[in-house]
């Protein structure tokens, strides 16, 4: 399991566990399964937190004390950062957690590496996406080669006004020591070192947990519980279910090397390298001069062999000779050392349902995808944030349990959405037939002078946040909630007017309609510059009010009201007034249409839900019931 340490954020007494360091790591050179036993010291040679040698002891609960199975509101298994992200979003809302895991430390290795700007921004709201830029390296332009020549190249983020990249590389045991801090911070998040669930029995009005620990098992009741328990879910095994798709016959050799190379922070693929023919290779760059690089091998390859040293470090020189020709360098080698290797395969499948009654999946537990993309971790941190709101929401009695069914509605179609995107990524990049490789080999020969050919290369189609366009917690576009039925899909183009309102003096422009992520862009307030979604709250509700300009006096007036009176007896929203003034570069009004009067109503997961030019107190309420499934 993925676990996590502290560096100095004591967490409450009978809470969480400190770190205890162990003796040194010998090699890091092989299985997940393996180097998880290995111990080092707590600090690299610059004095830096080492991540990967920090061991939390296991600590008895009083849980184990008590007469009878203690009862909480939610219980998170698996603290990987799925689960973690689960648990601290949770718990800014106001909901106790208790957060089990298995062990008592972080991943290995880079795993998880490069986080999206959606997943970046999703960070932010928890109070650690600052952290996390400053260790990373940002990116956003990526190279693609076909045997010794570049093709061509794009960028993520070609735009400017966006607070975070594209990407940003960062090995997953920073990720995860991170958002363990954070979670250590926060008192209503009751972090369990080595208590495992090895058990579990729905009941009518709560789940009941068997957990095993050093000192032997005991009972926990919850109301809810969210099993973030990664790909060998012992939580889903518990309740008799599985995931069902396709495995993949191939096999792939990840290597960290630690080297000097002056290449750019690029990712950049080969397509049938001379230095390794008839494969592909990724090549990436992680803090601490440290290098990811994935070896497409075969499915005849033999994992022990491939693992060795001997077979890895040739291997990668002939790779950085050729990439030091490719930046425009002497093709000369710098010093490598090998860091940490493993030899995967991977699988496309899901469960068929993220919801069992009282038991949600979220994360690896629910879903996998090849690591062609980057859609793994960052589906699965954004499984956590669409599910934290509505179960708080729950929990605290705001919205009715129908309101988990949406949780597994959306996320199961983002699901299918990254199953496609990633069986189509590992299709082209390890064709299955002579004819396969033929299209492949000849659209990667026309990509380098037509635009039309790049378009169908497909190297990893890399993690965007879904659209839930078909959700049913959407309004429409003039915040109706009798248009949009659940699973009904709404016609739409991207960059141009809702179909719905094609003619009508009130259609909005943009990509930004009921069910797309909110997009940031810069906002000046109180004379201080800053970025629109930071001003979103965990839990609640943003009312985006465009105010007026010299064309329409007191209509932004009348909108505020409508807002205010919308929500009267509920949660009272963030509002966010958009003023000429405040909107720099006009970046705000572009990419929401706003006009004087203009509201865009976002859920807590910052996802637009209903939008109108000219509100009423009774469309809004209406539109947040919808949103809370009480419509």
């Amino acid at each position: 399991m993925n676990t996590g340490m502290s560096t100095g954020i004591h967490a409450p007494t009978g809470t969480a566990s400190q770190p205890v360091i162990g003796a040194a790591r010998a090699a890091r050179i092989d299985s997940a399964a393996d180097a998880s036993t290995d111990t080092a010291g707590d600090t690299t040679p610059d004095g830096a937190i080492d991540y990967q040698q920090v061991v939390y002891p296991y600590r008895r609960s009083v849980d184990q004390d008590g007469p009878f199975p203690a009862r909480h509101p939610v219980v998170v298994v698996g603290a990987g950062p799925v689960g973690l992200t689960a648990a601290i979003d949770l718990a800014l809302q106001g909901v106790p957690v208790v957060l089990l895991n298995n062990d008592g430390r972080l991943s290995v290795g880079s795993r998880a590496l490069c986080f999206a700007k959606r997943t970046l921004e999703i960070f932010d709201r928890l109070g650690c996406g600052q952290r996390i830029v400053d260790k990373g390296v940002s990116w956003g332009v990526g190279r693609v080669f076909f045997r010794d020549e570049q093709v061509y190249q794009f960028d993520l983020l070609a735009e400017a006004g966006h607070q975070r990249p594209a990407f940003v590389n960062l090995q997953q045991y920073y990720v995860e020591g991170f958002l363990v801090e954070r979670a250590l911070g926060l008192p209503l998040i009751d972090l369990r070192w080595h208590h495992g669930v090895v058990g579990v029995e729905q009941r009518e009005d709560h789940v009941e947990l068997r957990v095993e620990t050093p000192e032997g098992p005991y009972t926990l009741h919850a109301a809810h519980v969210v099993a973030c328990d990664g790909s060998r879910s012992t939580v889903r095994r518990a309740i008799g279910q599985e995931s069902h798709g396709r495995t993949f016959k191939d096999r792939f050799l990840i290597a960290d090397v630690r080297m000097n190379a002056p290449f750019p922070a690029e990712r950049w693929f080969w397509f049938d390298p001379p230095f390794h023919p008839g494969q592909s290779v990724l090549l990436h760059r992680q803090p601490d001069g440290v290098w990811r690089i994935d070896f497409q091998l075969g499915w005849d390859a033999d994992p022990e062999l491939e693992k060795r040293p001997e077979r890895i470090l040739p291997r990668v020189r002939t790779l950085m000779h050729q990439a030091s020709i490719a930046a425009g360098g002497d093709g000369v080698v710098p010093d490598i050392e090998l860091v940490w290797a493993s030899v995967y395969t991977f699988s496309c499948m899901r469960m068929d349902s993220f919801r069992h009654g009282r038991v949600l999946f979220a994360g690896d537990a629910a879903h996998g995808v090849s690591p062609f993309g980057a859609r793994g971790a960052n589906s699965g941190v954004q499984d956590a944030e669409n599910l934290a709101w509505k179960l708080a929401a729950v929990v605290q009695g705001r919205a009715p349990q129908a309101l988990l069914d949406s949780y597994a509605r959306e996320r199961e179609f983002a699901a299918d959405e990254n199953l496609r995107h990633s069986s189509r990524s590992t299709d082209f990049i390890t064709p299955k037939s002579e004819i396969s490789r033929v299209f492949r080999d000849a659209t990667l020969t026309l990509a380098k002078d037509f635009a039309f050919a790049r378009r169908l290369v497909n190297s990893g189609r890399l993690s965007v946040p879904a659209v839930l366009t078909a959700s049913s917690l959407n309004a429409d576009d003039q915040g109706n909630v009798g248009d949009v039925r659940p699973g009904q899909e709404v016609p739409h183009a991207d960059g141009a007017a809702s179909p719905r309102h094609a003619n009508d003096a009130a259609a909005f422009d943009g990509a930004m309609r009921p069910g797309a992520p909110a997009v940031d862009a810069p906002i000046r307030r109180d004379g201080h510059e800053g970025w629109l979604l930071r001003l979103t709250r965990p839990g609640r509700f943003t009312a985006i009010v465009f105010e007026d300009d010299e064309a329409g006096a007191g209509t932004a007036a009348a909108a505020l009201s409508a807002v205010a009176q919308g929500f009267e007896g509920l949660e009272d929203p963030v509002v966010i007034t958009i003023a000429e003034a405040a909107d720099v570069d006009g970046l705000i009004r572009a990419r929401y249409d706003g006009r004087p009067g203009t509201v865009v109503l976002l859920r807590p997961d910052q996802h637009v839900c209903a939008r109108w030019r000219d509100p009423t107190p009774a469309s809004i309420c209406a539109a947040v019931r919808r949103a809370l499934a009480h419509a």
